[in-house]
């Protein structure tokens, strides 16, 4: 007689569940977390170095060794004399790299090593389920549970991962991790991304303006392309790739059903430029009064959006949730109780953007950084042309001119009927303004 241990009676039992239905929510036991150590105090940590293009924003401290500090291109690093780490206006947080003063080459070394140990082990973790969708989870609403793929993963559509606060997800992957363009891994149930790790053995991708929560332990190369954001943390044991790019740590995630967890205080924004002016304020309009995932009062009548301490812009739809540009629901819990609010359609004649933009007397273009840039974006974002608006307004009046600002420029120039509209803030553009706006 054929005897069948519990195990595998169980192993028979979530195949079966998974192959007789389409999405659902994976059958998974929980996991304990992944300890990551002092590699944990770092947005994004990388061993051979760290380069970003455009309007990149991370929050959160940025570290790279063995590799030295010139293998950190594109942050535009101040660093002052013998100094054990530098600044730069795309982070919100420190940059750290082995040629600096004391203790930081020890502490980068073990950070490195903890890195190294925390992939080790979650890559290590004996699986719940095995190949599950043939490496595309594109459509599924997953369990916590620890998941494995023999070969690549592909995210060609939205995720939802649905749990407590306290369930860990680890994802472990033999080859590439692929996030298409727009897609979204959302969170469900108080699932937070803290408890999240994507561990990969090849290379991740992250697809424009995706949006993607945990933390990511990678034996090679991670790449953000245009628009995408990380709530968590970057760890390759190579390099890390950002273009107009977002990672934060600490922050609240893109989530399916809005959690509530406790706010954090929101980190000071550094300045674009010590000796630049800081950008103006918002024009004056009604402040509004909500919690993290609501606007309370009053209830905006229609679409609104709200810029926050860091610059970011957060939409409210016109019941006055929280939501991502696309109009799906977020939480937003690091923002104070009250923020000014402007509109995200069309600005009249005559208002207060309008009266700034065509103010603007100098030429602007690709790598321009001054209040005159920060006034542009703030226009571009509150007209809402389209899509590239839309992705600007993620990443916020930054004051630098880059691929975000130049393709949200032509866009407005091209549904106005601005001819060329190639994305340049010249005579042209200046003359439409001052006689429309």
């Amino acid at each position: 007689m054929k005897i069948f241990n519990k195990a595998s009676v169980v192993t028979v039992a979530v195949s079966l569940a998974l192959s007789l239905c389409g999405p659902m929510v994976a059958l998974a036991a929980g996991g304990g977390t992944v300890n990551l150590g002092t590699a944990g105090t770092f947005a994004i940590l990388a061993k051979t170095g760290v380069s970003t293009t455009g309007t990149t924003s991370v929050v959160g401290d940025i570290g790279v060794s063995p590799a030295a500090s010139t293998y950190l291109t594109g942050f535009g690093l101040t660093l002052s004399s013998a100094s054990a780490s530098s600044t730069s206006a795309l982070v919100t947080g420190k940059v750290y790299a082995p040629g600096y003063a004391n203790p930081t080459p020890a502490n980068l070394t073990t950070a490195v090593s903890d890195m190294e140990t925390a992939y080790t082990d979650a890559m290590g973790r004996a699986p719940t389920v095995t190949e599950l969708g043939a490496g595309n989870i594109g459509g599924l609403t997953l369990a916590p549970g620890v998941y494995k793929w023999g070969t690549g993963l592909s995210i060609p559509t939205d995720v939802t991962l649905s749990g407590g606060a306290n369930d860990v997800w680890i994802f472990q992957i033999a080859q590439n991790l692929n996030v298409s363009s727009g897609t979204k891994v959302l969170l469900a149930g108080g699932a937070q991304p803290g408890n999240i790790f994507w561990v990969v053995a090849g290379q991740t991708t992250i697809g424009t303006t995706a949006v993607v929560n945990g933390t990511i332990l990678d034996q090679t190369a991670i790449v953000l392309n245009t628009g995408a954001t990380l709530n968590g943390r970057a760890l390759a044991q190579s390099a890390v790739t950002l273009d107009a790019s977002t990672v934060r740590i600490g922050t609240a995630s893109v989530s399916a059903t809005p959690a509530t967890p406790a706010t954090p205080a929101v980190p000071a924004t550094p300045s674009v430029n010590p000796a630049t002016p800081a950008v103006p304020a918002t024009p004056a309009s009604p402040a509004y009064t909500y919690t993290s995932t609501t606007v309370t009062n009053p209830t905006p009548s229609r679409g609104q959006a709200i810029r926050l301490g860091s610059g970011q812009m957060v939409y409210v739809n016109s019941n006055g949730v929280f939501t991502d540009a696309d109009g799906g629901p977020m939480s937003h819990n690091s923002v104070s109780q009250s923020a000014k609010v402007m509109p995200i359609s069309s600005t009249p004649s005559g208002s207060a953007f309008g009266q700034s933009v065509r103010a603007i007397a100098t030429n602007l273009g690709s790598g321009s950084r001054d209040n005159n840039v920060a006034i542009l974006q703030e226009f571009l974002i509150s007209q809402n042309k389209g899509p590239a608006a839309k992705a600007l307004g993620k990443v916020g009046a930054s004051a630098y001119f880059g691929g975000l600002t130049k393709a949200a420029l032509a866009e407005f120039q091209a549904s106005v009927g601005i001819k060329p509209a190639l994305g340049n803030f010249g005579a042209i553009t200046r003359s439409f303004l001052q006689a429309n706006y």
